[in-house]
């Protein structure tokens, strides 16, 4: 099964890109999910987000995110496991399941 896990945080104290590279908490993680991990990106902050509606044959065009909440997704990654019990394992063990949170989406095959 293919699944694609939401990297979710606040925005208020992200660790850098460096930080997360020398940080054993991500390394721990990186290991558990060599082998199933497709791929992953980080995601820049939502102030630099573009959000696409169209209404009435119209694009609108804002600037930020569309939805008004606490928690944005600021990395996705794509993974293969047997089931979705695997996939759980494999998201409760990324470090910001701690300070924010995963979200786990099957993907249509």
């Amino acid at each position: 099964m293919k699944y694609v896990l939401l990297i979710c945080d606040d925005e208020i104290d992200p660790p850098t890109t460096q930080e997360m590279l020398v940080d054993p908490v991500h390394q721990i993680w990186e290991e558990k999910v060599r082998g199933s991990e497709l791929w992953g990106a980080r995601l820049q902050p939502t102030v630099n987000a573009t959000t696409i509606r169209v209404r009435g044959g119209e694009v609108l065009v804002s600037d930020g995110p569309f939805a008004e909440t606490k928690d944005f997704v600021g990395g996705v990654v794509a993974i293969e496991c047997d089931n979705l019990d695997d996939a759980i394992d494999i998201a409760a063990s990324h470090p910001y399941a701690r300070r924010g949170s995963v979200e786990i989406r099957p993907v249509w095959e």
